[in-house]
């Protein structure tokens, strides 16, 4: 059931790879996670159908708050999850998810069971 796609912007590998496993932990192999770590790849990734993402800011090529509103429009759940401020995200993303570095493992994993429970209906985990 590969209808669940999970995108992950992160360019600190490990970091990626920490955000990955306890996305696979919560969705197994029901889950298809898309890693990319610039925002060019964000941007082809975000142009496809996605359950919902989480975003570092700052990243390979720039920032990701481009790929942040086209995932806005589309009605996608997104999540921020950097060492920038929360003050930094501009006033029309502010009312999204901001999960602060050092971040849990337990907040990335609650944030995309809540992401999608709220887009695809309930979720068994």
């Amino acid at each position: 059931m590969a209808d669940i796609r999970v995108l992950i912007v992160e360019d600190d590998p490990f970091i990626a790879m920490d955000i990955e496993s306890a996305v696979a932990e919560q969705l197994g192999d029901a889950a298809e996670l898309i890693v990319v770590e610039s925002v060019a790849e964000a941007r082809r990734a975000a142009a496809r159908k996605l359950s919902c993402a989480l975003l570092d800011i700052d990243v390979v090529g720039g920032k990701t708050f481009d790929v942040a509103s086209a995932l806005q429009k589309t009605g996608t759940p997104f999540a921020f999850v950097s060492g920038s401020a929360p003050s930094d995200v501009p006033a029309p993303l502010r009312s999204a998810r901001f999960l602060r570095k050092p971040f849990s493992i337990r907040e990335v994993a609650s944030f995309v069971m809540n992401a999608i429970g709220a887009r695809d209906g309930a979720v068994q985990g």
